[in-house]
Order: C-alpha cells, then structure tokens, then sequence
C-alpha cells in the first residue's frame, strides 16, 4: 500500500493540506513516524517535535498493547488486554522500564529545549500506523492537557475499530486506509526498515535549525 514512510508522509500531508499555512505544531510518535511526520511538518509549513509515550507489551509478546505510558507516567490501559488484574503487577513493573526508557530518550533528543509549546495552536500527531491505539490515545490524553487549538490524530493506516476508540481523544482523525484484514502495521509498507536514535535526532535537529534560519518562514516545500 505505501512504498516506505515518506511516501507515506507525503499522502498524509495532502490529506491533511487544509492546514497548511497554518503553522501546526506536527508531533511524531518515535521512533518510525519521525521521518514521516518531517514531511508532513515541511509540507504544511508547522513545526517538527516529538510526544514520547511508551508501549507496554504482552509478555513474549511485545508487540502487542497491553498499556501504554506517557512522559507524566500516566498510564492508559487497552481495554480487553491491559485491564486484567492478574497483569497489573507486571504492567506496573513495565511501565517504570518504560518510563526511564521516555526520560532518556528526551534528553537524547531534544537536551537543550524542553517541548514545543502546545497550548492554544493545531496540533497534529503522526504516527506510521496503528494496531491496538494504546500509544496514540496515550498521546492525544497528554496533549489534550496542554490546551491545543485543535488536535488531529493523522495516520496512514489503522483499522476501523482502532480508529473509533480513537476518535473521542481527538478533535479529527485522519487515516488513509482502514483495511479489514489487519495482523500489523508492517505489512502495508514495502520497505519497513527501523528507524534508528540517530536519525531522529538528526531530523529534529534539522528541523530546529530550519525554523531558527533566517528567511524561515518559506519552510513550505512545493
């Protein structure tokens, strides 16, 4: 469905191009929707930052959702999965790996600034897809207490019953594609590959020297 995630970013940014000129604050969910979202950020003209919220995985295994984590330590719980008693030990044990895991990543990727300020501007948060929702709802709740404008959730796939769990915690929800067959975000992509800690910091502080150059206001690309 989508060659990589560029190709990706670019479809978002033309579905989401009501906003350009705008001056959204574009927010990936790292590590993979970073480069994404730099797309989407260069072509509506907003600002590029992370919200880092955690995963909380299934023992053996952890690609699935049970809870997931943002950087307050507040944690949100997948219904059906995260909310059975027998796990809340081991998700209490887990979220503090996770938690240390946001923390290190913060000061690795933005050291020198705190988070962009949300408050009264278009928020959009990107990721590359979802499965279960649980990182996506854990960071729309902490954006939500920050007092966007307006706070749009932009994926490029998900399924439908994904998205309507979703759809409370956002003022918009934007996704290109709600396949009925669904096992994981990776197979709607060609090429998948990982994105590493390097390049996220490398992207963020390209962004960072985009928006502080003089003349920064034409960061729109054609």
């Amino acid at each position: 469905m989508f060659r990589d995630r560029l190709e990706a970013g670019r479809r978002l940014a033309e579905a989401l191009i009501a906003y350009q000129g705008r001056q959204p604050l574009v927010l990936a969910v790292p590590r993979g929707a970073v480069p994404m979202a730099k797309v989407v950020a260069d072509r509506l003209g907003g600002d590029l930052d992370v919200v880092l919220v955690r995963k909380i995985g299934a023992p053996f295994q952890p690609e699935l959702a049970l809870a997931a984590i943002d950087e307050s330590g507040w944690i949100y719980r997948t219904p059906g999965l995260g909310d059975d008693p027998e796990l809340a030990d081991y998700i209490t044990a887990e979220a503090a790996v996770q938690l240390a895991v946001i923390h290190r990543r913060r000061a690795q990727y933005t050291p020198q600034r705190p988070p962009r300020e949300a408050g009264g501007r278009i928020v959009i948060v990107v990721d590359d897809g979802l499965a279960t929702g649980a990182t996506m709802i854990t960071a729309l709740h902490a954006l939500r207490e920050r007092q966007p404008a307006r706070l749009v959730c932009a994926v490029p796939v998900a399924p439908a019953e994904t998205l309507a769990r979703i759809r409370p915690y956002a003022d918009e929800v934007v996704c290109l594609a709600t396949p009925a067959w669904f096992e994981a975000v990776g197979q709607f992509y060609a090429d998948f590959a990982q994105v590493g800690d390097d390049e996220v910091v490398a992207t963020l502080h390209a962004a960072e020297a985009a928006a502080t150059a003089p003349h920064s206001e034409t960061k729109e690309t054609p």
